[in-house]
């Protein structure tokens, strides 16, 4: 009780004295400012030179407002934009002021880091729904991004740079000036008929002098790229669409695999052939399909020392589960997912590492059916995979969103994850953990399938000052019948000078997502867990200071019974340089009653810590990050303090060099000394990764990448060579080695040749 009084009491203190700065009125374009679109009289050639008749008549987007480090003033160089089109293309051009300070353009590779170059990015809400759309990005170098956008670009995780589509795009460099010119074909874009209207905004991200604006005046706070803060695009005929719109993408690929561990000591040659579609069934709604499709190019994921309770959720990288897949990955909380689509096609072995499941076949329609209706189901058949102890599965998903009010929205999805051909007599062959479940008897048994029904309700005020996010959730399964339930609420409020949220999850002890990310589900016999945030900005004048100030986070979890299991606080202050570095300090209280037996170097010589006991202890945390705007910066953070019944020291941090704009070399490390008393174990973990990225031209990409974990006892070899010889198509070499570090060895090996072709019909 006087832990909880004296948070609260130095939380009161710290609103009492942040310093606070008076909000100023804005006086750039204001939401919902509209700009008229033409159709091309002419031909609009890319090559970064407006002089096309249809340029000078287009209306201008012009007088960008500064976000950040200040939202006061109009930016110092101004940005232009245009629009035009004709019954293929959506065109449009920027012409960015500057001067002769150099560029930040880090290499030639496609998909760059947004926040670490100078670009220019057009944000465009074709559904005028103000929750959903797509952006692109172009560097002055002429490098393409492109994303979608969901929950109305409110928060940083709204923007899923991983989608990848066709389109074109040329720059010209002058003197006082970078103009771009982009033609985004309508096929590579979803969009309804008969809206006359769309959302749109321009962001301009000057990176070399740490300052960011946009067309429409966007408070310091929120997101400047965010549909709240959006223009309107007055289309003064109907935005054409493609009565076909077919695509295909077939690919070939050939490996050679050395694998001792997996089927049988498998080593040979495969040749595989596969392809996925896009079909427009109307300019809105989207039907894609895929058959025996290959993800041997996806990037490896970046390993972890993951020294908690809890599974470590890898974000998805694959194409195929990206487009229009918010309505899913968004359903739920982060620590309460009912569906995670990385649970399709990959699984865990014996030993921890990921493996691949061969995938038969997948389909997915997903899009806007009104201007208010957005639907997405999918449908995916997974091979038996002996090794692995899985039979053949069936994955099904259905969910469909109703947008009201200006920019909230209501969703229902359905998941149904099936064993195919499953027995109770399948116990030795079915092996895999994930297929055994505790059923009300306590007993372990094999769970012919999972189902799970999902509600989510997100609430937002016109200026995204206040946001509401709640979710019910219900699960199905043969061997349980009661306290199958989840569900959550949080509440937020966005301030110039206060940021503060608060919220209530309630996870049942039945409940089973399969398909889902719900790392509780293994640690906590049912629960119901408080949370509270609050931030606070203050904005110094005439300082190197952006942004600074305190900030505080709690959360208490209980047991059904009312039995407090974890409760954690910190306390911290934080700050935002004007040159791009960054400072943060926060000091920690945890407790923890363990419910499960556990011990986090998961070593079974040591002694475990066991169910039923409670561990109290204090940390603090550094984490600095260099100007970003070097050509050698660095990245550090270090917590010190107790560590359950011990202590531990971690060190993490990231070492890089560019070679602009042809490369760039890191080296990722993180080390823990953990000092625990008796026989529950004294080690120093360390996971050290050096990274060279190689960028020869802007259609030739290669990476070399190794990784080093010692808490997995492994050592990861991935190198990738990328040709991307037209839009969208790709000719890969990747290679993957894992070894034994002590004595130096071979686990497995491949070698992987990928060609991909992307065709319009």
């Amino acid at each position: 009780m006087r832990s909880r009084t004296a948070f609260f009491l130095s939380l009161g203190a710290l609103l009492l004295f942040s310093p606070c700065e008076p909000a100023r009125a804005q006086t750039g374009n204001m939401p919902g400012t509209t700009l008229p679109i033409s159709k091309a009289r002419g031909t609009i050639l890319l090559d970064g030179v407006l002089d096309e008749p249809d340029w000078a008549e287009a209306a201008i987007a012009t007088n960008f407002y500064m976000n950040f480090p200040y939202d006061t003033a109009l930016a110092p160089f101004q940005t232009e934009a245009r629009l035009t089109f004709d019954e293929h293309n959506l065109y449009i051009s920027f012409v960015c002021y500057d001067d002769d300070t150099p560029d930040i353009v880090q290499s030639l590779r496609r998909d760059f880091e947004f926040g670490d170059n100078d670009n220019v990015s057009v944000m465009i809400g074709p559904y005028n729904d103000r929750i959903n759309g797509f952006w692109f990005s172009i560097t002055p170098l002429n490098i393409q991004l492109e994303g979608t956008v969901a929950t109305g670009g409110a928060r940083e995780d709204s923007y899923n740079p991983v989608w990848d589509n066709k389109w074109y795009s040329a720059v010209q460099k002058y003197e006082d000036k970078w103009v771009a010119e982009l033609s985004i074909p309508f096929n590579s874009i979803r969009h309804k008929n008969g809206v006359g209207e769309w959302n749109i905004t321009f962001l301009r991200w000057d990176r070399k002098r740490n300052l960011v604006s946009s067309w429409i005046a966007t408070p310091i706070q929120f997101i400047p790229a965010s549909f709240a803060y959006s223009g309107q695009l007055l289309w003064t005929e109907p935005a054409p669409h493609s009565k076909y719109n077919i695509s295909l993408i077939p690919y070939l690929a050939g490996s050679a695999v050395r694998d001792p561990g997996i089927e049988a000591n498998r080593s040979g040659n495969d040749l595989e052939a596969g392809f996925d579609a896009k079909v427009g069934i109307t300019p809105s709604l989207n039907l894609d399909l895929t058959l025996n499709p290959d993800f041997s190019q996806v990037e490896v994921d970046r390993q972890v020392i993951n020294l908690t309770r809890f599974e470590f959720q890898f974000p998805e990288l694959r194409q195929f589960f990206l487009e229009n897949n918010d309505i899913f990955e968004r359903a739920g909380f982060p620590a309460i997912r009912p569906f995670f689509s990385r649970r399709i096609g990959l699984a865990a072995d014996s030993t921890g590492n990921i493996r691949l499941v061969p995938i038969l076949y997948g389909a997915r329609l997903s899009g806007s059916l009104s201007p208010k209706w957005r639907l997405s189901l999918l449908n995916m058949h997974t091979r038996e995979s002996p090794a692995l102890g899985l039979p053949a599965q069936q994955y099904t998903v259905a969910a469909v969103q109703r947008n009201f009010w200006k920019q909230s929205n209501i969703a229902v999805m359905w998941v149904d994850k099936s064993s195919v051909g499953i027995t109770e007599s399948d116990t030795a062959r079915f092996f895999n953990r994930d297929l055994w479940v505790t059923d009300s008897e306590g007993e372990l048994r094999l769970n012919r399938y999972n189902r799970v029904f999902c509600v989510d309700v997100d609430l937002f005020s016109a200026d995204n000052r206040w946001m509401l996010y709640s979710f019910y959730s219900l699960s199905f399964d043969p061997l349980h019948t009661a306290e199958s339930q989840s569900g959550a609420v949080w509440v937020q409020y966005n301030a110039r000078n206060l940021e503060i949220g608060g919220g209530h999850s309630l996870l049942q002890r039945n409940y089973i997502a399969e398909a889902g990310f719900v790392p509780g589900q293994m640690i906590y016999p049912g629960m119901h867990a408080t949370n509270f945030s609050l931030n606070t900005r203050f904005l110094p004048k005439n300082s190197s200071i952006a942004v600074m100030g305190p900030r505080a986070e709690a959360e208490i979890l209980h047991l059904p019974d009312g039995t407090l299991a974890d409760h954690s606080t910190s306390l911290g202050y934080a700050f935002e340089f004007t040159n791009t570095s960054s400072l943060s300090m926060d000091a920690s209280h945890t407790y923890q009653l363990l419910t499960v037996d556990f011990h986090p170097l998961g070593n079974d010589r040591y002694t475990l810590f066991r169910r039923g006991e409670e561990y109290r202890w204090q940390s603090v945390r550094l984490r600095y990050r260099s100007d970003q705007r070097k050509l050698f910066n660095f990245s550090f953070e270090s917590i010190a303090g107790g560590f359950y019944n011990g202590s531990n020291l971690g060190i993490s941090g990231q070492l890089n060099y560019r070679y602009q704009p042809y490369g760039s070399l890191s080296v990722r490390m993180n080390y823990n000394d953990i000092r625990l008393p008796d026989n529950y174990g004294q080690q120093r973990l360390l996971l050290i990764g050096p990274r060279a990225d190689l960028t020869l031209t802007d259609q030739i990409f290669f990476t070399v990448f190794v990784q080093y974990n010692q808490l997995m006892d492994n050592i990861n070899l991935n190198t990738r060579f990328q040709w991307r010889y037209k839009p969208a198509s790709d000719l890969f070499v990747v290679y993957t080695e894992n070894y034994l570090p002590a004595p130096f060895a071979s686990r497995n090996r491949a070698l992987v040749l990928k060609c991909t072709y992307w065709l319009n019909l």
